[in-house]
């Protein structure tokens, strides 16, 4: 009778248990529930585009506020320059749209470089030098400058005090010409350095501007370091990335790009018959490291510039786009680092072969309405 009597007091006790855990359970789910709004609008805006994806799967209350508060970057377009006249086309790769306008202000120049949507001009009949905004059509021009075979680069929108100027030319294997600008000045500033190894420079250079250094490519993929404030330049101790030997093609020297995300530095070297290694600069080790993924990241690359996303919508993640455009504006050639191959097609491409002026990336206005 005591035995019985225990296993009836046992199982009203797991009753209980069981009870205060299921309503223990219910009350976190209706707390869940029961965020307000305006908390929840805060909480999820804080989240990357992934997580945002994942959280609008919870229920229908959280898809709508994942999806209202969901941010995007917007990709860079892609400016072409005709060959003659002056419509000029825009090209969004994000919604394969292409926009027109007629731009005079470019007619006879040759784009040099662009940052935060500005573009650097060169005229080479008169050597005019200035920037130009194409969407807000604002233009600050610059002292005349020379310029042949050097590449030209700077490293903030010309509205800023902290922008400069800087254009590197090899006078030999073992030194070069840096020139260098500010808006406002009156002239450029031109200096010889002695390189300590050897360093090729061309117009299929590349630059980009990282932690206040400017960062250039030489054609046999030497990096150069160029620090504005100490006026010092330096060739620095890394050997280029190793390639497969069948990698290089007849124009090797010229299917090179080199890019930023966050501080790091990151080349691309491409081949025609080959998918495109991507290689890290790792600045503690100083040697370079192939990059099997992305991780997410978008690159854009020119000959001219170059730029980096996170957070695009769709298949644009974890892959390098190049400044050209198929099937009658259709597509823009793009290369997926998970899949391993070109789109839209299979087939590998010879950047060697393409003409740098002829496009660069630049970034797109905040308020398309006021463009189009």
């Amino acid at each position: 009778m005591a035995g019985k009597r225990r296993r009836k007091l046992k199982s009203l006790a797991e009753t209980i248990t069981n009870y205060n855990e299921e309503k223990k359970d219910m009350n976190e789910l209706q707390s869940w529930s029961e965020i307000p709004t305006e908390l929840l609008e805060l909480i999820i805006s804080r989240l990357n585009l992934e997580d945002n994806i994942r959280v609008s799967s919870v229920c229908k209350r959280w898809n709508s506020i994942a999806i209202s508060v969901r941010v995007a970057n917007q990709s860079p377009w892609i400016l072409y320059f005709p060959k003659s006249g002056n419509l000029h086309e825009f090209y969004d790769p994000s919604k394969r749209v292409t926009y027109a306008c007629e731009i005079p202000e470019l007619v006879g120049s040759r784009a040099c470089y662009s940052k935060d949507g500005w573009l650097l001009l060169y005229k080479p009949t008169t050597n005019r030098v200035f920037f130009f905004n194409p969407f807000t059509q604002d233009s600050v021009n610059m002292p005349s400058f020379e310029i042949n075979h050097q590449i030209v680069a700077f490293s903030s929108a010309p509205t800023s005090s902290e922008c400069i100027l800087f254009s590197i030319k090899h006078m030999s294997p073992t030194v070069v010409a840096i020139s260098t600008c500010h808006p406002g000045a009156t002239d450029w500033t031109t200096v010889n350095y002695a390189n300590r190894l050897p360093f090729v420079s061309s117009i299929w250079n590349k630059v980009i501007f990282v932690g206040g250094l400017f960062y250039c490519l030489s054609l046999t993929g030497w990096v150069g370091v160029y620090d504005p404030l100490k006026r010092t330049w330096d060739v620095l101790p890394v050997p280029p990335p190793k390639c497969p030997d069948h990698f290089f093609s007849k124009n090797w020297w010229k299917g090179k790009f080199i890019a930023e995300h966050k501080g790091e530095i990151l080349v691309i070297y491409t081949c025609c018959n080959e998918n495109p290694i991507i290689f890290k600069l790792d600045q503690t080790e100083m040697g370079w490291v192939e990059m099997k993924t992305l991780a997410g990241v978008t690159l854009f690359v020119s000959f001219l510039s170059s730029h980096s996303r996170t957070d695009l919508l769709g298949l644009m993640r974890n892959s390098i786009y190049f400044s050209k455009v198929r099937f009658f504006g259709k597509r823009c050639i793009s290369y997926s680092v998970d899949k391993c191959r070109y789109y839209p097609c299979k087939r590998c491409y010879d950047w060697g072969e393409q003409d740098p002026f002829e496009s660069i990336w630049i970034e797109p206005p905040e308020e398309l309405s006021t463009f189009i």
